[in-house]
């Protein structure tokens, strides 16, 4: 999520945007980041839940990433549940200018085939994410990413997401965001989602949102909770 303001000890999530946050978690600081998501695609029903992303700074200005997530797939009353593969890897902190208001990182992780049968790409393959963010006034903020996923010369993607956020009050976060995928580096698929953040205290946040399939049949709707907890 982009940030609007932020201090040393206040959460800033990658949840509930497409858009990673330009920021990294704190030396010695674990964030633990999950959610709930309910995702229709033609007629194909899909339960993510837990997704559970974990987050920790083991210096200034990098972390080290683990994403684990539990599937259920339902199509024409047919039903399967498993375990998506495991994403491992890190977020670097390129730039954090507070004179210009701006923030950069760089996020890459390792997908590992181990997931269940189904819910495996069953290839080894690399998610990469280029987050910057622009506050604009003390109440709103733009963030932006480019990203390139490779899982073989037949499964190249490049995405994209344009986050546009404003802070309602010091809990209340909303947003609205436009983001796609070109498949194989060619087909473009167009969605567009929205949200808000409740702030419930510096190391907890809660958030919503929903999205929709522009070009194609794609919709989604989600809740989740972020907890930090700071190295003492």
């Amino acid at each position: 999520m982009i940030a609007f303001t932020k201090t040393n000890a206040q959460i800033s999530t990658d949840r509930p945007t497409q858009t990673e946050s330009a920021l990294t978690v704190n030396s010695g600081d674990l964030q633990i980041e999950s959610g709930y998501l309910v995702a229709f695609e033609n007629d194909i029903k899909s339960t993510i839940a837990p997704v559970a992303l974990f987050r920790y700074g083991i210096t200034k200005g990098i972390e080290v990433r683990i994403l684990s997530q539990f599937q259920t797939s339902k199509q024409n009353n047919l039903t399967s549940k498993g375990i998506s593969d495991l994403q491992i890897g890190t977020k670097i902190q390129l730039l954090n200018k507070k004179d210009i208001n701006t923030k950069i990182a760089f996020s890459s992780q390792l997908s590992l085939p181990t997931g269940s049968k189904g819910f495996s790409s069953e290839k080894t393959g690399s998610i990469n994410r280029l987050s910057f963010s622009h506050s604009i006034t003390n109440s709103t903020s733009i963030g932006y990413g480019i990203g390139y996923d490779y899982f073989g010369a037949e499964n190249e993607n490049a995405t994209y997401s344009i986050s546009f956020g404003k802070a309602v009050n010091n809990k209340v976060g909303i947003y609205i965001e436009p983001y796609g995928t070109f498949k194989n580096l060619n087909n473009h698929i167009s969605n567009i989602d929205a949200g808000f953040t409740y702030l419930q205290n510096d190391h907890l946040q809660f958030d919503f949102s929903f999205g929709t399939g522009i070009n194609q049949t794609n919709n989604y709707i989600s809740a989740g909770i972020s907890w930090l907890i700071e190295h003492k």
